[in-house]
Formats: C-alpha cells, sequence, structure tokens
C-alpha cells in the first residue's frame, strides 16, 4: 500500500448533498473510516455553482464529485472509490476474489453508466415537463436487468456477505428510484439489501439527510 505524508492530509470532498455520485464518496470514506472535509457545491443556485470558471478547474466535466486527496484532484466517483480502496487501510471495498471483483465492477458499472446518467440533473433539465416519466423509465429498465443479477450474485450484500463498491452504489441509486415515486417492491432483492445496507452507520451518517449543505426542510 502507497503511504506518503500527503495522505496525513484530510481530503476535501467538492460535492452536493443529493448527488448520487458525492454520496458513494461519502459512504467509501466512512466505511474506511477516513476523516475528510467538505465543500458544498450547490448544483441549482446561481445557475449552478458547478458552471463557474473556479470550479471547472477542479473538474473540467463540471459535476460533482471533486476530491483533492494526496496532491492530486479526482473526478468520477468510481476512480476516487477505488483510489481510496487502493490507499487507504480498512476493509476492502473491491473483493480479492477475481470474479467477485468482476461481479462487484459489472454492478457498479451497470448503475453509475447504465441508470444514474439518464436521470441526472443535467439531462433532466433538458427533457423538460417530460422529466418524471423519462426518469422512472430508465430506473425501472435499469432496475429489470440489475435484479436478476443481484438474485445470482447477493448475499447479504450485492456480491456475497462483504459490502464493496456495488453497494455503494446501489443505495444512492434506490434513493433515486424513490424520489421519482419507482415502486421499488418490484425488484425484491434490490429492496432487501437497500433496507439491509440504510441500517449500516457508514451510509447514515453519509445520507443525504444530514450533509452540512442539506436545507433545513430535508433534514432529519
Amino acid at each position: 500500500m502507497h503511504v506518503s505524508l500527503r495522505s496525513l492530509t484530510k481530503p476535501v470532498l467538492h460535492g452536493y448533498f443529493r448527488s448520487s455520485c458525492s454520496w458513494r464518496v461519502r459512504i467509501a470514506f466512512a466505511l474506511k473510516g477516513i476523516q475528510y472535509d467538505q465543500v458544498p457545491v450547490n448544483l441549482i443556485r446561481d445557475g449552478g455553482q458547478q458552471c463557474t470558471d473556479q470550479y471547472r478547474k477542479l473538474n473540467p466535466m463540471q459535476q460533482v464529485p471533486a476530491v483533492e486527496i494526496d496532491g492530486v484532484t479526482l473526478s468520477q466517483s468510481l476512480a476516487v472509490i477505488q483510489y481510496i480502496d487502493e490507499t487507504r487501510p480498512g476493509p476492502r471495498l473491491l473483493p480479492g476474489d477475481p470474479i467477485k471483483r468482476a461481479q462487484v465492477r459489472m454492478i457498479s458499472d451497470l448503475i453509475a453508466s447504465g441508470i444514474q446518467p439518464l436521470q441526472n440533473l443535467h439531462v433532466l433539465q433538458k427533457i423538460g415537463e417530460e422529466k418524471v416519466q423519462w426518469a422512472q423509465h430508465f430506473i425501472d429498465r435499469g432496475f429489470k436487468a440489475l435484479e436478476p443479477i443481484l438474485r445470482e450474485t447477493a448475499g447479504k450484500y450485492c456480491v456475497g456477505d462483504e459490502i464493496s463498491m456495488a453497494d455503494i452504489c446501489l443505495v444512492p441509486q434506490v434513493y433515486n428510484a424513490e424520489r421519482f415515486k419507482v415502486d421499488v417492491s418490484q425488484y425484491p432483492t434490490i429492496k432487501r439489501l437497500n433496507q439491509t445496507l440504510l441500517e449500516i452507520d457508514a451510509f447514515k451518517v453519509s445520507h443525504p439527510s444530514c450533509q452540512p449543505d442539506t436545507p433545513a426542510d430535508l433534514r432529519t
């Protein structure tokens, strides 16, 4: 494991309380027991703070998160999670077994590439009045594929009995599904796994309802 003096400096997460990708990174930090600072990037206020020239220097895609860690700035949540896993002690977020590791990456990519981008804020702003139906359609489409995969791979968690990057991706996506009134009861494996994971402290403390930038009316 690579450890340097730079790793002693707290990482900085530039994110948004309700961003799936930001939440994934918060979960990973919590699972690893990593202390970090947060800099809120409001995706709605002032036309979207991610669109400023200052933020574009951190993340040229003008998305969250951007993570300053070990002297570099990383974007793309799965890349950040895998970097954390490779450089920090604590529970492994990708299994040692190559088949299970491939399954974790498959599930993570299905969610992070095949579902979430189609119902993120930038896309929905382009869709207009049909945005809810659009989001429901693509979440249902993705969950119909994900449910039988998880029936094959799941134990207590998405892949076997150890929490992994797949679980980190699943919970924020189910949260989005519920926001858009998708009937998650159609997907019993997804629903069971989500309920189990939400009882774990790392998923609780990273939840959108309790972040520094969570609006008062959405706090619990």
